[in-house]
């Protein structure tokens, strides 16, 4: 959508003719009226521009925050090392990646599919897991310190050294023995929701 194009600050005779052949105005015969009816053209022209700036900005702005996040698909893809730190990805599938060493820091990841992906090394650091399928993923020696993991499907999932203070476990499904490892190394409380691991982890 193009702007409007801004008039020259001096119109000559025929310009204001044209304009009341325009909009029917007769031609004034005093060639004072004939001036301040310039000027009132002028500032007409000049308003018009000025709204078609404003709806111009208008639409970009509201294109921008309608256009929603796209899921993207990241199935067996080798992305070891890789930074993916602060986006959103939400609903977004890792399906049987390798993302080893992965920096997922400050993620959202809720919803992903990470079911059978190597996570190994990786930097879950404050990444919201919420509602994200772990299902046979290999967490081994990852960091997930305040990660918020709430109703993620984890069984079978590996967390041996991974790092977990301040993550938060509300009902994540995982197996009992995963369940009893994370007990060993839980502490601390998540600085979003409030909640401390060990509770969201039913620890004795």
């Amino acid at each position: 959508m193009a702007a409007p194009r801004l008039p020259d600050a001096s119109w000559s005779l025929s310009k204001v003719r044209e304009m009341d052949r325009r909009y029917g105005f007769p031609l004034m015969k005093n060639p004072a009226q004939n001036q301040i009816k310039t000027v009132w053209y002028q500032r007409l022209a000049a308003a018009c521009f000025s709204f078609g700036l404003m709806t111009l900005a208008g639409v970009m702005i509201w294109g921008a925050i309608a256009t929603p996040a796209l899921a993207e698909d990241y199935n067996k893809a080798f992305l070891v090392g890789a930074d993916f730190s602060g986006r959103v990805l939400v609903d977004s599938s890792f399906t049987k990646a390798n993302l080893r060493g992965i920096n997922l820091s400050h993620t959202d990841l809720r919803g992903v599919s990470f079911f059978g992906a190597n996570l190994e090394a990786a930097n879950l650091e404050g990444a919201n897991l919420s509602n994200a399928t772990l299902d046979t993923a290999r967490l081994s020696d990852a960091n997930l310190t305040n990660a918020i993991l709430e109703g993620a499907f984890a069984f079978n999932a590996k967390f041996e050294g991974a790092v977990i203070d301040g993550a938060d476990f509300t009902d994540v499904e995982f197996r009992q023995d995963a369940q009893a490892l994370l007990c060993k190394a839980a502490q601390g409380t998540n600085p979003v929701t409030g909640r401390n691991t060990r509770d969201t982890l039913y620890c004795d």
